[in-house]
C-alpha cells in the first residue's frame, strides 16, 4: 500500500532565509534544510516545502501572490492569538484580522510574496 503525503511547495529566493522565517512563524525547524531546499513538517503532517525560485525545473514563470496557503483553525480566539504572534516575529499582515462572507481571517506576506491566510469558518 502507498502511503499518501500532501505537499506544499513554494519557489523562493532562498530557501535557508525563507526556513528562517517560517522556523519563527511555525514555531519550528525545519526537518530539512540545505542550499537548494528546506522542508517543514505541520502538526497535522501536510509538508511544506520551500524550493530554490532559480533551480526548479521545469522553470517557474510564476512566483509569490498568485494564490494562498490557507490555514483552518478553531476559531476567532485562534485567529487572533495566532495573527498576534506572526506580527510580532516580523511577518507582514497584508489584512487585518476581519470578517468576510466564508469566516474570520487574515493574510500574512511571507519574504517572496506567498500569501499565508489564517481563518476559521463561520458556522
Amino acid at each position: 500500500m502507498h502511503t499518501v503525503a500532501h505537499y506544499f511547495l513554494l519557489y523562493v529566493d532562498s530557501p535557508a532565509t525563507s526556513a528562517n522565517f517560517y522556523s519563527r512563524l511555525l514555531d519550528k525547524p525545519p526537518v530539512e534544510l540545505n542550499p537548494t531546499f528546506a522542508l517543514f513538517i505541520l502538526d497535522n503532517g501536510v509538508k511544506l516545502g520551500l524550493w530554490s525560485r532559480h533551480i526548479v525545473e521545469p522553470a517557474a514563470t510564476l512566483t509569490g501572490g498568485g494564490a494562498e496557503v490557507g490555514l483552518s483553525l478553531a476559531d476567532k480566539t485562534t485567529v487572533d492569538t495566532l495573527h498576534a504572534q506572526w506580527s510580532a516575529r516580523g511577518a507582514t499582515i497584508i489584512q487585518s484580522p476581519t470578517d468576510l462572507d466564508f469566516g474570520y481571517t487574515f493574510v500574512a506576506e511571507d519574504l517572496d510574496g506567498h500569501r499565508l491566510r489564517a481563518f476559521c469558518l463561520h458556522d
